[in-house]
């Protein structure tokens, strides 16, 4: 049986239901398996992950690497219990140079990705596609507080690993990602229409008790040859959950007709679990004809100068593709006569 509420700490006594059976997309569902000391959030992206998307026409191998991130940061910035930003960043040697996805709480996000089409090959899996560099997660509280940035060395691996690795070492807690991106196609009037649709799931370990929650030291780096690596054995409660999100196909992730709170219940209804107010999510970028004006401010005027073409200053937003122009005058190239080159 499943219950709902909208606060996470709620007693357990909410009335059960039947998980309901309308699938709904762009939207996280937060749930607790409370016998097993698990949280989770689910996330089902459709019309917003192909908003960002198809702005692009990113080549398929990016779409589906590039919908991987969003998904995976919607899971996190979700979370956010306050006005700020998550951003996560990957820089790295791949194919897939550089991605960025940027979620403002509470529910906007915006992404994008820089590739060499050269370098693409089918077949190629998101650990290829990436390559070496790193992966950053950032938390922007804003402009009078402090941010907080998680490093991880990516080394080939997919962005699965990467977040299990970002959550044993910055935050030491137990966790473990599944992500899937699927392209759908559907018949309508004037022919078959391309969709972008992505899927994800978070389950963490959070036991109250302290000697529970405990975990092996990282190993330092340094230690003597020989030295035995530190060891703890995993609560019998969190290998469960970890079987059991292992079990998550990504049909099941990505199905428009299966409803998130049925795959939840599907997964763990043995054991109890809970659903709570699902989180809306929506593509918005916060680019506007003011915010380009202040970063063209911020330039040097020799640099202006330089992006005079046409009688005008052109700049496009990388997120969304929007397009700004200026006159020279606008753009504070005041020497700058109209129609020059």
């Amino acid at each position: 049986m499943t219950s709902q509420s909208s606060d996470p700490h709620a007693a357990s006594d909410v009335p059960s239901r039947a998980p309901s059976a309308i699938a709904v997309d762009d939207e996280v569902l937060p749930f607790e398996i409370d016998s097993l000391d698990l949280r989770g959030r689910m996330v089902r992206l459709g019309p917003a992950l192909d908003d960002i998307l198809t702005k692009h026409d990113y080549p398929a191998p990016v779409g589906k690497l590039l919908g991987e991130a969003i998904a995976l940061t919607a899971l996190l910035g979700s979370a956010l219990k306050f006005q700020g930003r998550f951003l996560l960043q990957t820089q790295t040697d791949g194919p897939v140079s550089f991605m960025v996805v940027d979620f403002k709480s509470p529910d906007q996000i915006r992404a994008y990705a820089r590739f060499d089409k050269a370098r693409l090959a089918e077949g190629l899996s998101s650990g290829a596609l990436l390559g070496n560099g790193h992966l950053a997660m950032t938390i922007d509280q804003g402009a009078h507080m402090s941010r907080y940035q998680g490093l991880v060395a990516l080394h080939g691996g997919s962005l699965e690993e990467a977040a299990h690795e970002y959550f044993l070492r910055s935050e030491q807690i137990p966790t473990r990602v599944r992500l899937a991106v699927g392209e759908e196609w559907r018949g309508e009037e004037g022919g078959p229409k391309h969709r972008w649709r992505a899927g994800g799931m978070l389950l963490q370990f959070l036991p109250q008790s302290t000697e529970r929650a405990r975990q092996a030291d990282l190993h330092p780096g340094d230690a003597p040859e020989g030295t035995a690596p530190h060891v703890v054995a995993e609560d019998d409660a969190w290998v469960e959950g970890q079987s059991l999100i292992a079990t998550v196909e990504d049909l099941e992730l990505l199905d428009p007709d299966l409803s998130g709170e049925r795959l939840v219940y599907r997964l763990f209804h043995e054991r109890g679990v809970r659903v709570f107010s699902p989180q809306s999510v929506r593509a918005q970028c916060s680019c506007s004809r003011e915010a380009v004006a202040a970063m063209l401010a911020s330039f040097e005027p020799a640099d202006r100068t330089d992006m005079v073409k046409d009688g005008q200053v052109e700049v496009t937003c990388e997120f969304c593709s929007s397009v700004y122009r200026f006159t020279p005058q606008e753009a504070g190239v005041e020497d700058q006569a109209p129609g020059a080159p």
